[in-house]
């Protein structure tokens, strides 16, 4: 399957432009969408959700006009936004039967075994009597991903899935993603970096509403390889390397600022060639709109 958009523009009453002009090809796989909060990958991925318009724009599912045809859509979607609410005091076993009867699944066992299976996948079946208010930050993601792949669906969207989670629940969360993604197109929104580069052959990075870069992650580093230098500095010579060097990040190690600054040379003033990461990309291509 193929998803694709086309010049999708969204703004606000308050005059913010959340979506300019996108344009992204997404197939089969995981897809990753990086951007820093208020970029518009909430906005898009409400938008491909069918839960709110565009003012223009187009996207196609294959020959499916996502905008048009909400109804259908919503039979072959499966989503996780960033924040979902539960029913207090119900079980995840009763919550996931009554999800499933909404989506068509009438036949008691047929909507039995569903439940059984999607609990067993998301490894929460030994849990399906506990009320879902009651689980853990990641327990409680592992089962909206559970609810989103009631009725098979064709199109997963996931929105800031692994924000808040400790790294043995992340690390669950990424081994069930992938296997979804071997099958159906999955979008992850993020603004982890980690996660594109973990579980994505292909992404997008948004910034200010705007696609700053579409393509693959292997492309995205071939972009800064050889590029991108770093160098410990005392707090206060931050501010004249940054009217120096186009300075893409720093960040504290043993209480001191590295910084990363991207050049076509290796700079003197004591700065060494750094192994390119997703991340130094990311935060170039945040830079160019500054």
């Amino acid at each position: 399957m193929q998803l694709n958009i086309s010049n999708l523009t969204k703004q606000y009453a308050n005059g913010v432009k959340a979506l300019d002009d996108v344009s992204l090809q997404i197939g089969t796989g995981m897809f990753g969408l990086l951007g820093p909060n208020g970029a518009g990958k909430s906005t898009l991925m409400r938008t491909l959700a069918t839960l709110q318009e565009a003012d223009s724009g187009q996207v196609f599912l294959d020959d499916m006009d996502v905008l048009k045809n909400k109804d259908a859509v919503r039979r072959i979607l499966g989503y996780l936004p960033q924040e979902f609410g539960v029913y207090p005091r119900v079980s995840a076993m009763v919550l996931l039967g009554h999800l499933a009867t909404l989506k068509g699944y009438h036949h008691k066992k047929e909507r039995k075994e569903l439940v059984d299976y999607l609990l067993q996948k998301v490894n929460l079946f030994e849990h399906r009597k506990k009320s879902v208010s009651s689980y853990s930050g990641g327990m409680r993601q592992r089962f909206g991903i559970a609810q989103c792949l009631i009725g098979n669906p064709k199109l997963v969207i996931v929105d800031e899935p692994t924000a808040g989670l400790d790294p043995g629940e992340r690390n669950r969360f990424y081994n069930i993603l992938s296997e979804i993604g071997e099958e159906t197109i999955v979008i992850l929104s993020t603004h982890i970096v980690q996660d594109v580069r973990e579980l994505c052959t292909n992404m997008a990075i948004l910034n200010e509403g705007k696609v700053v870069y579409h393509g693959t992650t292997n492309d995205a580093l071939a972009l800064i390889q050889g590029k991108v230098y770093e160098k410990q500095v005392d707090k206060d010579q931050l501010k004249q390397l940054r009217e120096d060097f186009n300075v893409i990040s720093s960040k504290l190690v043993a209480g001191k600022p590295q910084v990363h600054i991207l050049a076509d040379s290796k700079p003197e003033n004591g700065f060494s060639q750094a192994e390119g990461t997703l991340e130094d990309v990311y935060f170039s291509k945040l830079h160019q709109l500054v």
